[in-house]
């Protein structure tokens, strides 16, 4: 099946090749043109929806896809899924309460431990779980990364950096390297990226939120702002204390 959409942004026929490049993971077959300027996709992935080919899009240029209404009827790739605001964000949510329920358990042994190592602890976790996600899919990641982050739109070396700083990060907090430096790092690369999704929320933009990589497509909320702001908290904290 054929879906249609017609290309906002196009300037030159060098475009095509640009658009091509970044739509061509998701369907089998791929047909852009320069007049009219259109892209063709055949046999579109399941997941693929507006939004995240716009991504996609994004990360090529200042292109936006609409849906040529006049030759294609594909209700699925603007209509709401029908799962609740819960369903939607439940992998986040469930994979949060289980680096939280951990880090709980493991510190219960240890009655002696004070509240900033386990916060250290769970940060770590958070590192170097969500980098996982984001490495399953380096390059999909920074495509949507790149779609809000403020230093990935201008930087595509430090989106696909990113998921290393991570790792980085949650390293340190596990050997408690220059707790100052650490917290200091994570603190603004935390603050950047809450300037990045208040950027996008602020333009009601419609993307896809980058912390789980591709693995699972969520859309990004306010619920996003939280969980960034929760972590600049944690690193804030943490930073007075030492």
């Amino acid at each position: 099946m054929d879906h249609v959409f017609t290309i906002v942004g196009m300037q030159s026929s060098k475009c095509v090749d640009r658009v091509s490049r970044v739509l061509k993971p998701f369907a089998r077959h791929v047909q852009v043109t320069f007049d009219p300027p259109r892209a063709v996709l055949r046999d579109l992935d399941a997941d693929a929806t507006l939004e995240v080919l716009n991504i996609a899009a994004a990360g090529a240029g200042k292109y936006t896809l609409e849906v040529d209404h006049k030759s294609i009827h594909a209700p699925h790739l603007w209509a709401d899924s029908g799962d609740s605001w819960f369903g939607v964000y439940k992998p986040f949510f469930l994979l949060t309460a289980f680096l939280l329920g951990v880090t709980l358990l493991i510190h219960s042994r240890f009655p002696g431990r004070s509240w900033h190592d386990w916060m250290s602890d769970f940060l770590a976790s958070y590192f170097f779980v969500f980098a996982f996600f984001k490495l399953l899919d380096l390059s999909g990641f920074a495509t949507v990364f790149r779609g809000y982050d403020l230093i990935a739109a201008k930087s595509v070396f430090y989106a696909y950096a990113y998921p290393f700083i991570e790792l980085a990060l949650g390293t340190a907090y596990i050997i408690r390297w220059n707790p100052v430096a650490t917290n200091g790092i994570t603190l603004i690369v935390m603050l950047v990226s809450v300037a990045g999704v208040v950027n996008a929320l602020r333009k009601r933009k419609l993307i896809e939120r980058a912390c789980l990589g591709t693995v699972f497509r969520l859309p990004m909320s306010k619920s996003t702002l939280i969980e960034k702001l929760s972590m600049a908290m944690m690193a804030a904290a943490l930073l007075v204390y030492v």
